[in-house]
């Protein structure tokens, strides 16, 4: 079990709903908030209000584009974008409310007005390959949850249907991930971060080319190993969309597909773009998979 603001999550009961926010300006899948003449926060409460009718149960707000190819944003930037969406999502909304970042700088702003989780696509290493000892001891001070996932750099490829990454070697895909985790909680719990309030994510789409993203979900169930609730974020990813041909707005029944698996596989949580037929499919599953 593990409590999240108001709710309590019971690990195994069901799986549960990210339903994504994406207060950027450039974000792969057609939805980033953020325009030159908008107000992205009134955007955002929109779709967290939307999100939330249809079932969500927690809210991922990020300010930075993670996409193959994605250029970097200062960090006065992202907690421009970031934190005035955050504290009006929690003076509106109930559910709890995780931040996509890994500058602490960030995260730090983002519990002050009203964050609950920290969702690290680094899995608290820097993008340079060391350990982000700052962000550490942030959320070990906190007493917040944080998401740890898998990554490696890499050299994106951009074409027509998107960003992706082609030139990657693993000697063991599944081995490398699952050490590369528990490399993760290890170093998390050292510094302070309990066992309970730690989530773990492969890294769909992170570090990995398509193949081998198929590979990873394909033997999903292999991450069971690691006994943490796992998030599984696939949405919309470009190995969805290759081999259908499709852009990333396209990409929803796709998406639905893995959350199947995914829930299939044993998954906790899915992150997803469109939370109601996500939330729909994922039920279905659990009826079929859970007792």
């Amino acid at each position: 079990m593990m409590k999240l603001g108001n709710a309590e999550w019971t690990w195994g009961a069901r799986t549960y709903i990210m339903g994504i926010i994406n207060v950027t300006p450039d974000s792969f899948s057609a939805d980033g908030l953020v325009a030159p003449e908008g107000d992205h926060i009134a955007a955002a409460l929109a779709q967290a209000q939307r999100f939330a009718n249809q079932g969500a149960d927690m809210l991922d707000v990020g300010g930075e584009s993670t996409r193959p190819g994605a250029a970097p944003v200062t960090h006065e930037e992202e907690l421009r974008r970031v934190v005035p969406v955050v504290a009006a999502l929690a003076r509106t909304q109930s559910l709890p409310i995780s931040v996509d970042t890994y500058h602490a700088k960030v995260a730090e702003a983002a519990l002050d007005a009203g964050a609950h989780l920290i969702n690290d696509i680094w899995g608290l290493r820097t993008p340079e390959g060391g350990w982000n000892d700052a962000l550490a001891e942030l959320v070990a001070d906190r007493g917040v949850p944080i998401v740890l996932m898998h990554n490696r750099r890499a050299q994106p490829s951009v074409g027509a249907l998107g960003g992706h990454y082609q030139d990657i070697t693993y000697a063991d895909l599944l081995g490398e991930v699952i050490a590369g985790l528990r490399e993760r909680v290890a170093y998390a719990q050292a510094r302070g971060i309990p066992h309970e309030r730690i989530i773990v994510d492969p890294g769909i789409g992170f570090g990995k080319t398509p193949a081998q993203n198929l590979e990873l979900v394909r033997r999903m169930i292999e991450l069971r190993a690691i006994r943490l609730p796992l998030l599984i974020g696939a949405s919309r990813k470009s190995f969805i969309g290759l081999p259908l041909g499709l852009p990333p707005h396209e990409r929803d029944e796709g998406t639905a597909a893995i959350t199947a698996l995914a829930v299939a596989a044993g998954a906790d949580i899915v992150r997803v773009h469109n939370v109601q037929m996500n939330l729909r499919a994922a039920r279905v599953a659990d009826a079929v998979w859970r007792r």
